[in-house]
């Protein structure tokens, strides 16, 4: 877009967003929020109040619009109420709605194995084993370089994950074996997945599209997307007793109430667990 047509509102909003160093994607989200509050308003954004962020946060509930979207809409307004136009008291009343937390879709270890063994082609499969093997989020899968791949001290760089942060997570033998076929097929020298477009590498959407394809080809009837690797990872590491601050770091979470949400799906941690019932009755012997 050229500078030309960029309003000064919005350039100071981007200029806002600059010096604090958001990502591109959240630059992007944030305009467009702004934009279609505008477009729903009929005038500038600099004129609403708070009843009219209310109203429009009702037309967007009404809508059928889903939770995170809505909060993802009302957190970008915020800012620009806020920093932007320096108008705190228009957002400070702004309302979040509470998401219901849903418990992540889990394989388990021999679903994993099967998944991965019907991967279409080897590069998927390699893709798709890193993102089990160290617990990777697709974006991050996708912007690996041959350069992170660190045999000498077996782990990989993660270089600007989600929240602009870099992480190490650890490289297993069998993955170094599978990544060293790969690239003896395909000889890669920047993106570890180059895509179809020369000098890009795989997108989000081809690397999900492989999970669907190899879940349908292995039989797998559960609701399975490239994040589920992602929970198998930190579930099945849970279910082996891995201390949760450890997955916490090799997940790359931020707080950890959002690596505990594991704690629900660990099934065999769970069978493991004694109930109080059963003490009760038998002294805490097991039944004969």
């Amino acid at each position: 877009m050229s500078e030309e047509i960029i309003s000064p509102l919005r350039r100071r909003m981007i200029k806002d967003m600059t010096i604090r160093n958001f990502a591109p994607r959240t630059q992007h989200g944030y305009i467009r929020a702004v934009k279609n509050f505008s477009d729903f308003l009929g005038h500038s954004p600099a004129r609403a109040t708070f009843e009219d962020i209310r109203r429009y946060q009702l037309s967007l509930a009404s809508s059928g619009l889903g939770v995170p979207s809505i909060n993802a809409t009302m957190t970008a307004l915020r800012f620009f109420f806020k920093i932007t136009l320096r108008k705190g008291s228009v957002s400070e009343d702004i309302a979040f709605v509470r998401e219901p937390r849903r418990l992540p879709v889990v394989l388990s270890p021999e679903e994993v194995a099967r998944l991965l063994a019907a991967a279409p082609g080897i590069k998927y499969k390699a893709a798709l084993s890193i993102a089990y093997g160290a617990g990777l989020r697709a974006s991050e899968v996708i912007s690996l370089k041959v350069a992170d791949i660190d045999s000498a001290r077996m782990v990989i760089r993660v270089d600007q994950g989600k929240g602009r942060k870099d992480r190490y997570v650890m490289l297993s033998p069998h993955l170094l074996d599978l990544l060293r076929q790969w690239w003896r097929i395909a000889r890669p020298t920047a993106w570890l997945f180059p895509g179809g477009v020369p000098g890009e590498p795989l997108t989000t959407r081809q690397l999900n599209r492989a999970v669907h394809v190899a879940a349908q080809r292995a039989g797998i009837d559960k609701r399975v997307g490239l994040h589920t690797l992602r929970h198998s990872f930190a579930t099945h590491l849970l279910e082996r007793n891995t201390d949760i601050r450890v997955i916490q770091v090799l997940l790359g979470h931020k707080k950890l109430d959002t690596t505990a949400l594991y704690t629900r799906v660990a099934i065999k941690a769970i069978g493991e667990v004694t109930s109080p019932l059963d003490r009760l009755l038998t002294g805490g012997k097991p039944p004969a």
